[in-house]
């Protein structure tokens, strides 16, 4: 198994940074958007935003799976 590469992994931190970290900044009721509290909108954003950040992670990483690797003997070509 290979490790991932910077571009996958910054992928993947995108989500987790801007649910984990960035809530913090905003954490108020105002102003309201579609009916909601900012905090609230801004966190259920991030359930539809997050797997399309996942999606980019595995097609940045995609054509190095594809890859032989010489450590374990796969011989599979693209």
């Amino acid at each position: 198994m290979k490790r991932p590469s910077l571009g996958a992994i910054g992928f993947g931190l995108i989500p987790f940074t801007a649910t984990c970290f960035s809530v913090a900044l905003w954490d108020r009721v105002d102003p309201m958007v579609f009916g909601l509290p900012f905090n609230f909108f801004w966190l259920t954003s991030w359930l539809v935003l997050t797997p399309l950040c996942l999606w980019a992670a595995y097609w940045v990483d995609r054509p190095r799976s594809l890859e032989p690797n010489p450590d374990n003997g796969d011989d599979r070509e693209s």
